[in-house]
């Protein structure tokens, strides 16, 4: 795709957990338009990450019956196992879970989550639950990466657990410097221009 020519931007930056993959403004997946995702892992069986924009109309009561008076929101990680509920948190701990960079992990035990609640020991604002993950094959995402799909910005605690999720992306290309802010004006659909 690349239709903005920032292939340069992707060489040399090193794809790695904790960065942040920014879809381009035109992305024609809808799984991933406008998504800014949190790699966790890669490796030579792929990459994973998850979506840190995309809330759903769920919360965890409604997962999780056990969580009951819970009003924790549950965003989508990714098309990848949406049957599945994940989470990344900096309550290494309290929950357990894999280093992914900076004090902030994925994974983790949903027993000492509700004991945890229960117990009023954490702040809503250092976890984030969803459902599924993105997943690539090995040199899948690479490959995006050297087409255009996706830009890379360095890893951002404060981006990962923004309150206001439709500014996630804002704030993402923000991150990249001046250079970049064209892309915030950029239409979902050139079409409508």
């Amino acid at each position: 795709m690349d239709l903005f020519n920032h292939k340069k931007q992707a060489m040399g930056v090193k794809l790695e957990p904790g960065c942040i993959l920014i879809a381009e403004p035109l992305l024609p997946d809808e799984n991933f338009s406008r998504s800014v995702v949190l790699i966790c892992e890669t490796g030579s069986e792929g990459t994973i990450g998850f979506i840190l924009n995309k809330p759903t109309v769920y919360t965890i009561e409604d997962l999780l019956t056990e969580f009951a008076g819970s009003t924790l929101s549950v965003y989508e990680g990714g098309p990848v196992q949406q049957d599945t509920l994940l989470m990344i948190h900096t309550l290494p701990e309290l929950l357990g879970g894999s280093a992914i960079k900076d004090g902030v992990y994925w994974g983790g035990s949903y027993d000492a989550l509700l004991q945890a609640r229960i117990d009023d020991r954490f702040n809503e604002r250092e976890l984030r639950l969803m459902l599924g993950y993105s997943g690539w094959s090995a040199g899948q995402l690479e490959k995006e990466i050297e087409e255009g799909s996706w830009l890379i910005a360095p890893f951002d605690k404060n981006i990962l657990f923004e309150a206001e999720v439709k500014n996630i992306w804002t704030r993402a290309i923000g991150s990249l410097g001046p250079q970049y802010a064209h892309l915030l004006n950029m239409p979902t659909d050139p079409r409508l221009n």
